[in-house]
């Protein structure tokens, strides 16, 4: 039983140290206004946006990470399935490209690339994950 709790908690940290070393990846990006960076992290849905249906559409959302960073996700809903009830307070983890912007970045590529030359992204939500 002790050992079984040694290794939760370190499981724990562990991924508590990953996610806010993306948080740092992610900070650094901003800071220095980088973009085309593939990176793993999570947040906290902050706000819900309306679609934006102009030649691909994309689900919108803010997340605010743990570094109080906010990202803009913006989720191509023609290649990959629409996160059902999400709200705001809902956690998302996230895997895609992130772009540079003055209001903390874009997270996109969240799906599979159908010709296989990007890597593949996605969400995951619940549980569930969306790509």
């Amino acid at each position: 039983m002790k050992h079984f709790i040694a290794l939760l908690l370190a499981g724990f940290f562990l991924t508590a140290y990953n996610l806010h070393a993306d948080d740092r990846q992610l900070g650094n990006a901003f800071k220095n206004q980088q973009s085309d960076i593939q990176v793993k992290g999570s947040g906290t849905v902050l706000r819900l946006l309306p679609d934006d249906n102009d030649g691909s559409r994309h689900q919108k959302f803010i997340l605010r990470l743990a570094n109080q960073q906010t990202l803009l996700v913006a989720h191509n809903i023609d290649l990959a399935p629409r996160i059902s009830n999400l709200k705001v307070g809902d956690r998302v983890e996230f895997y895609g490209e992130y772009e540079w912007t003055q209001k903390g970045g874009v997270m996109h590529w969240t799906h599979k690339d159908p010709r296989n030359k990007h890597a593949h992204g996605w969400l995951k939500h619940k549980g569930k994950v969306y790509q």
